[in-house]
């Protein structure tokens, strides 16, 4: 499973693919997550040394897409200062409902986050416990009630893009929790392109992927 997962790998970080449904880490008892997986294969291909895989980012267990893990201490110190500086580009493809909406635009709400419910909603600016949400999204296609976009997230919030595109009426397919009777499908959310300088050499890092999900099907063919 690991081959089709890991798009890049040197001494120093490793570039997945994460599956839908599949958590980054701590997925529970009797669940597999990524983190834990790629520590399985690090450990079988040298069994003397202890793997270390740390984890730098995330995203939501339903969402698929690029994520990137450091195998030093160095490494993740290096990433992890990135992410937080906002300097890692994060891009996504997503499959919305169709929408009178314009064909791009740039979205700015303020979002709460209800931690007991995992639930975010777009409320009043100034609200209390709320943070600003940024992204650009541009449509690239129609097709059979459907829309994929693609989206720049500039902002990093509990569930942002489900969110802010929910709020502007055109909510995701297959997403159960912002977009009630939606298609049992996987959610139709990529993180399809990841951007950042690696660690020790100092070299531009850009990956991009195609949604594998039953979601896309259609508009990759």
């Amino acid at each position: 499973m690991l081959r089709e997962v890991i798009v890049y790998e040197d001494e120093d970080l490793i570039v997945c693919h994460k599956p839908a449904g599949m958590a980054v880490q701590s997925a529970g008892i009797g669940r597999m997550d990524l983190e834990s997986a790629l520590k399985n294969e690090l450990a079988m291909r040298n069994p003397e040394k202890l793997p270390y895989v740390a984890v730098i980012h995330r995203l939501d267990q339903p969402v698929e897409g690029l994520v990137v893990f450091a195998k030093n201490p160095k490494a993740a110190s290096g990433l992890s200062s990135q992410s937080a500086r906002g300097e890692m580009k994060k891009c996504y493809l997503a499959v919305a409902q169709d929408a009178k909406v314009p064909d791009k635009e740039r979205l700015e709400d303020w979002l709460r986050r209800d931690g007991r419910k995992n639930y975010s909603m777009v409320v009043p600016k100034n609200t209390s416990g709320s943070k600003r949400a940024v992204l650009e999204y541009r449509l690239l296609k129609r097709q059979n009630g459907k829309m994929l976009l693609h989206i720049q997230l500039l902002t990093g919030r509990h569930h942002q893009i489900r969110v802010q595109m929910a709020h502007r009426g055109m909510p995701l397919l297959g997403d159960r929790k912002y977009n009630p009777g939606t298609q049992n499908v996987h959610l139709g959310l990529c993180a399809c392109e990841l951007s950042f300088t690696h660690p020790l050499s100092g070299g531009k890092m850009d990956f991009c992927i195609q949604p594998r999900g039953e979601t896309f099907q259609g508009f990759f063919e």
